[in-house]
């Protein structure tokens, strides 16, 4: 039996940005644990944060690494990452689920050109 990704990912250049800046250990884990969520949904690798925003969680070394991601809808199945950050509080910071929103706008105004 051959399993089958439930979703592609894409990334907006804030996202590779910050994975750039990354050890590579830690990119690595990162990029594991994006590549089993497209085949398991899993709550502890990839959340449902609001309405149209996601996250894909990492933990490496206790630090907590979050991607925000959205679907694409009109593209099938493709999930696109906007940006990332070092979550330092329990609950995601509101500016940076802002900012998410914010690039998602972007990319769909983009993308109607």
């Amino acid at each position: 039996m051959e399993l089958k990704a439930k979703f592609d990912v894409t990334y907006m250049e804030e996202a590779v940005v910050f994975l750039e800046s990354l050890p590579d250990k830690v990119k690595d884990k990162i990029a594991y644990n994006i590549s089993k969520s497209r085949y398991f949904m899993d709550k502890e690798l990839f959340k449902k944060l609001n309405d149209d925003i996601w996250e894909f969680r990492t933990i490496y070394q206790r630090v907590k690494y979050r991607l925000l991601a959205f679907w694409d809808t009109d593209s099938g199945n493709l999930v696109v990452a906007t940006h990332g950050f070092v979550k330092k509080t329990q609950k995601t910071p509101e500016n940076e689920l802002t900012h998410a929103e914010a690039l998602r706008e972007r990319y769909y105004k983009e993308k109607k050109r």
